[in-house]
């Protein structure tokens, strides 16, 4: 074997640690990207929805205008629909204006009105792990239930009729069911 060669050898030997982890760090990095835009994604499509409640509340002059985020993040908490709190709110108490009037800070009728709250953030909170199935005193009612069903247990038909429909229908109003962008991976190679 040629002396050259051994040097060569020793020489690559040397060399490529450093290509390698440079390579390393480059697929580290690439994946550190496409988690950094999966959740600066889930941001926006926070941002898109919370507008889109506070734009409803405030171009009806609503009280809640300003909730919007803290019922989005609660409904993706509890996993119900984004728009299922702010129409509750709006069918139950004209969004904030007409609150139960014996209780504080109750705009969703909670408790047939009877419950009342420290903050509007507590009823928000309280109503969405209720209403996402994730209360055990109450997780008969709504666990695993369709936005549908989850309204003709929070309201059944033999008291209002057509709850579930209005409320749909509110839900409809304040926006699209799935306002997020289609997000693209990146192709691994």
């Amino acid at each position: 074997m040629p002396a050259g060669s051994i040097t060569q050898a020793v020489d690559n030997i040397i060399n490529t640690p450093p290509i390698v982890s440079s390579q390393k760090l480059n697929i580290e990095n690439s994946d550190l990207l496409v988690v950094n835009d999966a959740t600066s994604q889930k941001l926006e499509d926070e941002k898109i929805k919370a507008d889109a409640i506070d734009s409803y509340f405030k171009a009806h002059d609503m009280p809640l205008e300003g909730m919007g985020m803290k019922m989005v993040l609660e409904a993706e908490k509890n996993d119900i629909d984004w728009r299922l709190l702010p129409a509750i709110a709006v069918r139950e108490s004209t969004g904030g204006k007409f609150d139960c009037k014996k209780v504080e800070n109750n705009a969703f009728g909670w408790g047939s009105c009877k419950i009342g709250f420290k903050s509007t953030e507590e009823a928000i909170e309280t109503v969405a792990r209720n209403l996402g199935g994730n209360n055990p005193k109450t997780e008969m009612h709504y666990d695993n239930k369709t936005t549908k069903q989850i309204l003709r247990a929070y309201n059944p038909p033999s008291v209002v009729p057509k709850y579930a429909q209005q409320v749909m229908s509110i839900m409809d109003a304040i926006g699209k069911a799935d306002t997020a962008p289609v997000v693209t991976t990146p192709a691994t190679t």
